[in-house]
């Protein structure tokens, strides 16, 4: 690991960032490859850690995987018969969640580990599923096995989502492929990030499996074939959120390209995020430009739907005018790192006041100085520490690396955006 200085820009800032694709949209789309009835193509794929980690896992249950040797981002895929395998799920909720399902259909052992920080990650949910469903599985959390049989039976489960919305779309993803197929019950507490619950649902219609949600918070999918389609994927929105933060918080501008006119992504709600901050929004002819205001603005946000981009927000009600209250997202405490705690934590060794809520954060916006900022292996806590470094001199963002998760060189876009590069 390695500390990075995050650079200043008080000023003057006007770039236009191209994004690589969205990790959401990428591992769903590698998942439904593997499963599908013929070969596919993923173009615009992005290539990150957690992708590449999906990309060696499938690979490793034999699925064929061929990447293009002009465009590293097109990538074919050819199912074959799945077979046990070792699984490196490094810290990807996506692998850890969306492959057990899928490994269940292969025949053989299928070993999960990951990263140390992974292994304290809720799992019980998609295990005790599949148990629920006849599938034999070793473990409650990383490290776990799943002896496979080639088949599951599938028909009803109910299990509580409350903890992340990567439980249903995990068993979403692989049922159209089970036996009876599979109806999936939500009982507990709101599901959160249900944008990503919708994307799994419209993918899985575009390959031609419906799945029928006339029922609040009940998703049943019937038996048959995933069909072979072959993917173009979308700028990663989320992590967009950084980027257009930065124009927020220097009173900048920054460009988005390829910004989609309608998506799944929970990460477009930036967007309206930034609008009640008070900057300028704009969508026109395909790129999104955020203009920052003179002085950002507090805010009460639910953002149950978006927690993803709690960090983002947070680093930005840090450094608004006024006490900011951010609700919704106590299943955070379940993610990368417990993230309102680290935001706690790292904002107030700022100089900054932020205290935890029930259900999430209450943050005084206030000049904040130098000083390390702690990423906890933790992608978006990185990029929010580069954040609150654009307009604090003397940030010092740990574990910088960890950006690569999900971005492949995140500190040299953030350095070219401010003309630094």
């Amino acid at each position: 690991m390695s500390s990075w200085s995050a650079p200043t820009c008080t000023s003057g800032l006007n770039a236009t960032v191209e994004l690589p694709g969205s990790k959401s949209i990428t591992n769903r789309a590698l998942v439904l490859a593997a499963l599908a009835d013929g070969p596919s193509t993923v173009r615009g794929t992005l290539r990150s850690r957690d992708t590449n980690l999906m990309l060696g896992a499938l690979e490793a249950l034999g699925v064929e995987v061929r990447v293009d040797p002009a465009s590293d981002t097109t990538v074919s895929l050819a199912p074959g018969p799945l077979h046990g395998a070792e699984i490196d799920c490094g810290l990807a909720g996506t692998v850890m969640r969306f492959l057990p399902p899928l490994a269940a259909l292969a025949e053989g052992r299928v070993r999960f580990d990951g990263d140390p920080q992974a292994r304290v990650r809720p799992q019980t949910t998609i295990l005790d599923a599949l148990r629920a469903l006849g599938v034999a599985v070793t473990g409650d959390r990383l490290p776990f096995v799943i002896d496979g049989t080639g088949n599951v039976r599938g028909g009803e489960v109910t299990i509580d989502a409350s903890g992340s919305s990567q439980f249903v779309s995990g068993l979403l993803l692989s049922a159209a492929r089970f036996d009876e197929g599979l109806v999936v019950r939500h009982e507990g507490p709101p599901v959160p990030s249900t944008p990503h619950i919708d994307m799994t649902v419209e993918m899985l219609a575009t390959a031609g499996v419906a799945v029928d949600t006339s029922e609040p918070n009940v998703w049943n999918v019937a038996p048959g074939p995933i069909r072979a389609v072959d993917w173009t994927v979308e700028p990663d929105l989320s992590n967009a959120a950084a980027f257009l933060a930065a124009a927020a918080v220097t009173g900048g501008v920054v460009r988005v390209p390829y910004w989609p006119a309608v998506t799944t992504q929970p990460g477009a709600r930036m967007a309206d995020v930034l609008a009640a901050m008070g900057c300028t929004v704009e969508h026109l002819d395909g790129t999104l430009s955020v203009h920052g205001p003179e002085v950002l603005k507090a805010v009460n946000l639910d953002l149950r739907d978006i927690g993803e981009l709690t960090p983002t927000i947070a680093a930005l009600c840090a450094l608004a005018d006024g006490e900011s209250e951010l609700t919704g997202i106590a299943h955070l405490r379940g993610h990368e790192t417990d993230r309102l705690a680290a935001l706690t934590t790292e904002i107030t060794r700022l100089g900054g006041i932020c205290t935890e809520t029930e259900d999430g954060l209450r943050i005084t916006g206030t000049t904040l100085h130098g000083g390390t900022w702690e990423s906890y292996a933790d992608h978006r806590m990185a990029t929010a520490g580069a954040i609150i470094g654009l307009v604090t001199p003397g940030v010092v963002v740990d574990d910088i690396e960890t950006t690569s998760k999900t971005l492949p060189d995140f500190p040299g876009m953030w350095t070219k955006m401010i003309g630094q590069e």
